[in-house]
This record gives C-alpha cells, structure tokens and sequence, in this order.
C-alpha cells in the first residue's frame, strides 16, 4: 500500500466494476469471439468481415447517431443492425439479428464467476459502510451476485456520460448523501476512475495489480490517494482509518 496524499478517514466508497473486481479482459476477449462465431452462423457474410471493418462501423454508427456515445449496449446493437443492412437484409430482420446478438453478448458478457477475494472484501465493507458501483460497462450484476453489496449501481449511459466525466460521481454523491471528500472511489484505470473521483473531489484509491511505477503509466495525470495491489488491502485502509 502506497499513500500520495495524507490520509483521512471516509464514510461510503464508491467502486469500478470491470477489471477492479475482476479481470474483465479474458471475460471480454471470450465473449467477443463467441459474439462473432454467433453472427457467422446466423448472417454468414459476416464472417468475413474483418476486425478493422467491425471497428470502422462502430465508428460509422457513433457518427450517424452521436447520442449513442456511452451507451456501450446501445452501440453495439446499432453497430450490428449497420453490418447486418450491408450483408443485404431487410431493416426488420437486421434489428431483429441485431437484438439477438446483444441479448447473447450480454448474457456471455456476464458468464463468470466473481473472485472470492472481491467478493469477501464487499461484504465486509458493506457491513460498515454505503458502498455504490460506477462503471462504465454493462456487466450484470444480478447475474454476478454482486447487487446485495451495493445501495445501487450506475452504469454510463442510463446514469450519465462514461466517467471520466463528472455526471455519475456527482449522482452518487447525492445518492450516498455524504461530502465528496469523505467519499472513496476504488479504481483500476488511472484516466477513467482516479482522474474522474479527483476532480469530483472525491478521494481516489488506484489498484495496480501489475505494480507497474505510477511513472510509467500514460493516464497518469492526477494522483490517487492511495494506491493497493490487492482488494483485500481495503480491509486494512479502512480499519487502520
């Protein structure tokens, strides 16, 4: 555990979801080639299409309709019912293949279990304090078990622009009903989790698994509060406060 700033003792804390309670990167990676092999076998065109032409018309589609920035569901959906239109079918059956795609990525998405450790650490905090999820992503915390742990979970989009914005940490803070100060946001990405609670005035708990220096990090603008290797350290932070 490293400490940046002096520390001083919180009331609720607010969390990251993807890649802070787990490691959402395989789970994605899985669930992105199953998405794909989907499509191939129920629009066959389409598999051909190429990594960089998915990218181009996710591009496309934000373009056409920017309403659709940070809203990565919605993104999504429109980004396949756009392929499905070039592969030549009607605009029903391409909203149609469209919404089935997302209802199969969602439910791959939010196919694996929460590591025991994260889930442990949410119990004990949640039983000596408010704890509220902010993410950026679509995971589905029911299916996880992860919902009894937190007073609500705001996802960018629905809730507000993707953090580093300031729209869900100032709806969480009037939510848990307690000075931004007094609050601790517990993040893995420097940009999006420690920058977004510092300039909300929140204080910024960074997890660096890797234990890369802070030095080395490119979103490195803002310093955290403190920074952890492990969840589990916040059973410490929080008891030694």
């Amino acid at each position: 555990m490293k400490f940046y700033r002096r520390w001083q003792p919180v009331s609720a804390l607010t969390f990251d979801l993807d890649d802070t309670l787990y490691d959402n990167r395989v789970v994605i990676v899985r669930a992105e080639q199953q998405l794909l092999d989907w499509l191939a076998s129920h629009c066959p065109p389409m598999e051909a299409f190429s990594w960089a032409l998915w990218q181009e018309i996710r591009q496309q589609v934000m373009e056409q309709d920017p309403r659709l920035v940070g809203f990565v569901t919605e993104i999504r959906r429109a980004q396949i019912k756009f392929a499905a239109t070039r592969c030549g079918l009607s605009d029903f059956a391409a909203q149609q293949l469209a919404n089935d795609a997302v209802e199969f990525f969602l439910f791959e998405r939010s196919n694996f279990s929460v590591p025991d450790e994260a889930i442990e650490t949410l119990a004990a905090l949640a039983a000596n304090y408010p704890l509220l999820a902010i993410t950026n992503g679509n995971v589905d915390c029911d299916r996880l078990g992860l919902t009894p742990y937190f007073m609500h979970v705001l996802q960018a989009g629905p809730d507000g622009k993707a953090k580093p914005d300031l729209a869900m940490f100032t709806k969480a803070k009037h939510l848990l009903d307690v000075d931004p100060e007094n609050i601790l946001h517990v993040g893995d990405h420097l940009k999006a989790d420690v920058r977004g609670a510092k300039l909300a005035g929140f204080k910024a708990c960074w997890i660096n698994e890797t234990k890369q220096p802070l030095t080395k990090q490119r979103h490195a603008t803002l310093l955290p509060d403190v920074e952890i290797s492990h969840l589990s350290q916040l059973l410490t932070l929080t008891r030694a406060a």
